[in-house]
């Protein structure tokens, strides 16, 4: 105790020292003193990208959206990054689809669509490998169209209860709306926030970008079925037929219908050209006009801190930018060879599970603006950062719920558990995805 209790007030004196010493740069120091606010830039987005990487700041109750805002506020504060620089940082499109998708998804669920859909699954799949298939399918095809971490965040409890209501066991069902949910978002702009961004950045047109990057999201999702039913072979040697009895759920049938054409024209207007964020947040918005659930209920469904989180990091990306970034640095970079689909690739993974995928995207934003073939590279950016979730927990948002929502029903997912799978995963689908791209 007493040593936890330590290295708190060290943590927070730390973190305090460090916040002291950079705010007071524009106090000590002239404006035009370059050096210094190279320095304070360096600091804060290493600082800011390590407790990103961890989740937490150690000894603060701090999480990754408070680390993005102080982070933020830090870059403003210190002098490196003018207020006003800073709000144009910020992908207004990107967080208004983020934000539209968010409301759609929320309605959705509370209609009980989506208990509908796994109560389908689970009468129609009678055999352990078709319930992994049926499984995997819709948190991947749902993912694809409704963002990743919001798919996650509704199917894991769902598809938790019913593993252990057929008494079967859970971890390869879970595995699979983690792994499957990762994989299907790859197919689309709206698949996942690092895909968000990148469609706002490169203006890849929403058909496009999915004709590219659908065929390997199908790929990934068949490998993932047949990877886990491998190194899971003992839940699905068995041939025994799956009986379960159906629960009783309660369906909002006039608010299923009313979620389920907004999001049947959201997509249509998509595949159409117009633009997704335009798209998203008019018929998330029309949505709210109802009597039948109050609007409070759809905005606790809203990641909000998800939201805040972006902000923060399109910030703390521009002052670094702002700062740090120099010719020779972009030349330095350049010798990685990134103009080479496979080089790209490998970077775009390794740095995704160092710092994870959003944050990642946004770090290769300006080297990519260096490239030849931009459309190519964001594409593999894309790919890359999606499928390079899947090799650990800590790889994506999507996996780090499913594993708290299992925790939380006193089922854990150990860090073993999941890169047993996940590794080789992430090796084979990574090499799939390089090597359509890559022609």
């Amino acid at each position: 105790m007493r040593r936890a209790g330590w290295l708190s007030v060290t943590g927070v004196g730390v973190v305090v020292a460090l916040a002291l010493v950079v705010a007071a740069v524009p106090l000590v120091v002239p404006s035009e003193d370059v050096p210094a606010h190279k320095l304070a830039a360096a600091v804060i987005f290493a600082a800011s990208y390590l407790s990103l990487a961890i989740g937490k700041v150690p000894g603060l109750s701090i999480d990754r959206a408070g680390v993005a805002l102080v982070g933020s506020c830090l870059m403003v504060g210190s002098g490196v990054l003018p207020l006003e620089d800073a709000y144009k940082a910020i992908d207004i499109d990107t967080i208004t689809l983020l934000l539209g998708m968010m409301i759609i998804v929320a309605n959705l669920r509370l209609s009980g669509f989506f208990a509908v859909i796994t109560n389908w699954v689970m009468r129609h799949m009678h055999r352990p490998l078709m319930l992994l298939a049926g499984v995997a399918v819709v948190s991947g095809m749902a993912s694809a169209f409704l963002v990743n971490d919001a798919t996650c965040l509704i199917l894991a409890p769902l598809v938790l209860e019913l593993a252990l209501s057929l008494k079967r066991n859970p971890l390869p069902y879970l595995l699979a709306v983690a792994m499957a949910s990762n994989a299907g978002s790859v197919a689309t702009i709206t698949g996942n926030p690092q895909n968000i961004m990148i469609g706002s950045f490169s203006g890849i047109p929403y058909t496009e970008f999915s004709a590219a990057l659908a065929p390997v999201a199908v790929a990934a999702l068949v490998v993932t079925i047949a990877l886990i039913a491998f190194l899971h072979r003992d839940e699905f040697r068995a041939h025994e037929r799956i009986a379960p009895r159906a629960p009783r759920i309660r369906v909002n049938r006039v608010l299923m219908l009313r979620a389920l054409v907004a999001t049947g024209i959201t997509i249509a207007l998509f595949f159409a050209g117009q633009p997704p964020a335009k798209a998203a947040i008019i018929m998330g918005a029309l949505l709210l006009l109802t009597r039948r659930i109050k609007s409070a209920r759809v905005y606790a469904d809203i990641d909000w801190s998800l939201l805040l989180m972006f902000a923060g990091l399109f910030i703390i990306v521009a002052g670094a930018q702002h700062a740090l970034l120099t010719p020779n640095m972009v030349g330095a970079v350049g010798t990685l060879h990134l103009d080479h689909v496979p080089a790209l690739a490998a970077v775009t993974a390794v740095l995704s599970n160092l710092v994870s995928n959003v944050p990642a995207v946004l770090v290769m934003r300006p080297f990519v603006d260096a490239l030849p073939d931009h459309r190519t590279a964001w594409l593999v950016i894309a790919m890359a950062s999606t499928l390079a979730g899947n090799f650990i927990v800590l790889g994506s948002v999507a996996n780090l719920i499913v594993v708290e929502k299992a925790a939380a029903r006193g089922v854990p997912i150990s860090a073993w558990a999941y890169f047993r799978v996940g590794g080789p995963l992430t090796i084979v689908t990574l090499t799939l995805g390089t090597r359509w791209l890559w022609r």
